[in-house]
């Protein structure tokens, strides 16, 4: 078997590009339908940073403490019960990378299709797909490599996009002062609303959690992946925001997905603007390239535990679990071809959610069931950190579940299902043993 590693670079580019995705150049526009103030929306995704960063913290500890892959499954099946952890695992393996595979996916083709009107979107979504499946297949260093350089080009472009929007002198004018409705508008049901917008582009700050197993010294590595990787994050997520409103008008943006298309066209002119567009579409095969590549370890982890499941663990000699890449592909490509934009949103929104409330919630047991439990990283802040973010987590959960009953009806069923599975995969394990016994 291959004994490469996962080395820290990788690890925060893989943050970085699970991050930098769809939410980021996608949500705008529906968040300045109901909120009006330059000031909120960006205190949106700086409300949305700190709630991530607090996550990041909490993970950094925990997956100290309990370094192999799996993420959440591998934590709360220790934290909580193996049934707990397998269900966030189920999670993981039926919409929890699939569903944001999918939506990365759509809008990518979305932004070339709105260039380039003969390039059929669905076909090009499915295309990238296959194509990055295909890598993530086969080779691990080559996986690693690409990601690497995918990223850095990510980071590059939207630092000099960023730059040149601030060089930029638009006719209109907005003011990121706060204003006298400002506050009204932060405490109020459509700001919560938008958080999920933002809380689903922040998704992916815990990305390095699911490959730690392969990571490199992963007590000092995990941790310092998940904070520089969120941190960075956070700024050009700021940053862009700012930029997006600064060269568009506000009435302009409202409900219009492909806002970096018409940032781009206003400071580079429609020409420059629609290669700048191009260029930011072709920025989210990162994001396509990173979820593809971490989610299949939370596969292979639960096909290790459960027999019904070892099919996940099927590897080829370069000790990549194709099978695992494979199925989690074709689950994102029947979502593509299924699913709209925006439900497939707020659905892994509220179901992800869920489980990293559950294991944020665990650095309490971590702190008195595993107390003798030597970590090399402690939580800063705590306990003010992980209520931070349970308390805001806790907020847009319920906010979702209000707005959009029909997606999260469908997320904590699919969180339920995942029972079902548990108990029946057990069932059989057990008359196995019998069985061998007799």
């Amino acid at each position: 078997m291959s004994s490469v590693k996962i080395d820290f670079n990788t690890a925060t580019a893989l943050v970085i590009a699970n991050m930098i995705g769809t939410g980021v150049f996608t949500s705008l526009g529906y968040q300045v339908i109901d909120i009006q103030s330059g000031f909120s929306i960006l205190m949106l995704w700086v409300i949305g940073g700190i709630i991530a960063l607090c996550g990041a913290l909490v993970y950094g500890e925990i997956g100290s403490a309990f370094p192999q892959s799996g993420g959440e499954y591998n934590y709360l099946s220790k934290l909580y019960h193996p049934a707990i952890g397998f269900l966030s695992g189920w999670v993981s393996v039926t919409v929890g990378f699939a569903a944001p595979i999918a939506a990365a996916a759509v809008a990518l083709g979305m932004y070339v299709n709105k260039i380039f009107p003969e390039v059929h979107a669905v076909t090009l979504s499915v295309t990238v797909v296959l194509l990055l499946t295909a890598m993530h297949a086969t080779d691990l260093k080559l996986g690693s490599t690409f990601q690497k350089i995918f990223t850095v080009l990510k980071v590059t472009v939207i630092v000099f996009f960023i730059g040149a929007g601030f060089l930029s002198h638009p006719a209109h004018e907005i003011s990121f002062m706060p204003q006298s409705f400002s506050w009204n508008e932060i405490i109020s049901a459509p700001f919560a609303v938008s958080l999920v917008f933002v809380s689903y582009a922040y998704s992916g700050w815990n990305a390095s959690s699911y490959i730690a197993g392969e990571l490199d010294n992963p007590q000092k590595n995990l941790p310092k992946s998940l904070l520089i990787g969120t941190g960075a994050v956070m700024l050009l997520y700021v940053g862009l925001n700012y930029i997006f409103m600064h060269t568009v008008p506000v009435n302009e943006l409202k409900g219009f997905a492909e806002v970096g298309y018409l940032s781009a066209a206003k400071i580079f002119g429609t020409t420059v603007g629609a290669f700048m567009g191009l260029v930011i579409a072709l920025l989210l095969v990162s994001t396509l390239s990173a979820m593809i590549l971490t989610g299949p370890r939370v596969m292979r982890s639960m096909g290790n535990d459960m027999h019904m499941l070892r099919f996940f663990t099927t590897s080829n000699k370069k000790n990549v679990p194709y099978v695992a890449v494979i199925f989690q592909s074709v689950i994102a490509l029947i979502l593509i071809l299924t699913s709209s934009f925006s439900s497939l949103i707020t659905y892994v929104g509220f179901t992800l959610s869920l489980c990293t409330f559950l294991t944020v919630s665990g650095i309490f047991i971590l702190r008195t069931k595993f107390k003798n439990l030597e970590t090399k990283y402690k939580t800063w802040g705590y306990p003010v950190t992980p209520i931070i973010f349970l308390a805001s987590t806790g907020w847009v959960m319920f906010f979702i579940f209000k707005d959009k009953p029909t997606e999260s009806l469908y997320g904590l069923g699919t969180v339920l299902s995942g029972l079902v599975v548990y108990f029946i995969g057990r069932k059989k394990e057990t008359l196995a043993k019998i069985v061998e016994k007799v």
